[in-house]
C-alpha cells in the first residue's frame, strides 16, 4: 500500500558491459546507489540488460551456427536464477539504497534443463526483498532463436509501498489483454523495458499512459558499436559507418499521456520524474478503461495464471 503520493522516478538509459554478468552487475549496483542519492524511490533498467539484449538475433544468419552456438552459450553462462547471487547483490545494494528497483534480465531455466532462457524483469523493493519477475509471454520474431515464452504465472502487479507497480516487456506492450490485465490489476506505475525506439514507439507509450490512466516509464538500452567487444565476430555484420545501434529514446508519461521527461537519445542518461498518483484518480474520471469503461455485462476477461511446469513429479 503506498505511503506517499508523491515521489521521483529514474529510467536509467544505460549500456551494459556486453556479455559481462559480473561487470554489467557491478555498474547496476552503481547506478541503484546514484538514482537513489539523487532522490529516486524507483530506477527502471532496459530489457535485457544482465548481460546484454542479444541484438545478433536481427544480424547473424541461420547458417551461421558455429557463431550462433558461441554467443548463446556466452549469453547463458552470463545469465542470472532467480534467486542466485546475482540477485542476492542485487537486492542487498536496493535495500541499502532503499529504492525498488525493475531491471531487465536474461533469466536461465533453473527449474528444469537450466539451458534455456527467458526475458524478464526483475522486481525488487526498498527492503531488499525481491516481489516477483515476469518473463516475456512471446519473445518476437528472431528473439525466439534465445528465449523461451513465458507463462501466466508471472503476470502480476504489485502492491508497494509507492504504489501499485507492473509492467510489460518490449512488443508485449502491443497486447491489448496483457495491457488490460495490467490496468483491471490497477496498475499505478508501469514499467516497460524495451529494445524498440522511435516516434511510434513513443507514442505507443504515451497512449498506453493515457489508456490506462498511470504513469508509465519507458527504459530502453543505448548501444554504440564500440559497447560490444571486437573479439565477437557478430560485430563485423553491422553496415560500414554504424556507430549508435540502438538510440535509446527512454522517457517518463503520465496519465494524460504528456511526456514527463525524456526522450533522451545517443547517450547513456538517468532521466527522472516527479510522479503524483493523484494525478492518476483526475484521469480516470473521463476515462477508466478498468473501471466505469469497462463494461463487464458485455466483455468477459481472464487471465490464466497457471504454471506450466516442464516436469510434473507424481
Amino acid at each position: 500500500m503506498n505511503t506517499q503520493e508523491t515521489f521521483i522516478v529514474a529510467a536509467a538509459q544505460m549500456a551494459p558491459v556486453f556479455l559481462n554478468r559480473e561487470a554489467t552487475v557491478e555498474k547496476a549496483c552503481a547506478i541503484i546507489a546514484e538514482a537513489s542519492q539523487n532522490g529516486a524511490k524507483l530506477v527502471v533498467f532496459p530489457e535485457g540488460f544482465i548481460p546484454a539484449y542479444p541484438d545478433w538475433v536481427w544480424l547473424v544468419p541461420g547458417n551461421r551456427g558455429d557463431m550462433l552456438n558461441t554467443l548463446y552459450t556466452a549469453l547463458v553462462e552470463n545469465a542470472v536464477a532467480v534467486p542466485d547471487q546475482t540477485t542476492d547483490r542485487l537486492c542487498q545494494t536496493a535495500k541499502k539504497a532503499k529504492i525498488h528497483v525493475a531491471i531487465g534480465i536474461n533469466e536461465r531455466n533453473r527449474e528444469a534443463s537450466n539451458a534455456s532462457l527467458y526475458n524478464t524483469i526483475l522486481y525488487i523493493d526498498a527492503s531488499g526483498t525481491i516481489l516477483g519477475k515476469h518473463r516475456k509471454l512471446i519473445p518476437t520474431a528472431g528473439e525466439r532463436t534465445v528465449w523461451s515464452p513465458g507463462d501466466g504465472s508471472t503476470l502480476e502487479a504489485y502492491d508497494t509501498s509507492l504504489g501499485i507497480l507492473g509492467g510489460l516487456l518490449c512488443w508485449e506492450n502491443y497486447m491489448p489483454l496483457a495491457r488490460q490485465a495490467m490496468y483491471a490489476w490497477g496498475t499505478q506505475i508501469y514499467v516497460a523495458p524495451t529494445w524498440d525506439r522511435g516516434d511510434l514507439w513513443v507514442t505507443t507509450l504515451r497512449h498506453i499512459a493515457k489508456e490506462g490512466g498511470m504513469f508509465v516509464i519507458g527504459c530502453c538500452m543505448p548501444l554504440h558499436i564500440d559497447n560490444i567487444p571486437d573479439e565477437l565476430a557478430f560485430k563485423e555484420l553491422y553496415p560500414e559507418g554504424t556507430e549508435w545501434i540502438n538510440s535509446g529514446q527512454s522517457c517518463v508519461v503520465n496519465p494524460e499521456g504528456e511526456i514527463i521527461a525524456g526522450p533522451v537519445e545517443n547517450k547513456e542518461e538517468i532521466i527522472y520524474a516527479e510522479v503524483d498518483l493523484r494525478q492518476i484518480t483526475s484521469a480516470k474520471r473521463m476515462f477508466d478503461a478498468a473501471g466505469h469503461y469497462a463494461r463487464p455485462d458485455v466483455f468477459k476477461f481472464s487471465v490464466n495464471q497457471e504454471p506450466y511446469s516442464m516436469l510434473h513429479v507424481e
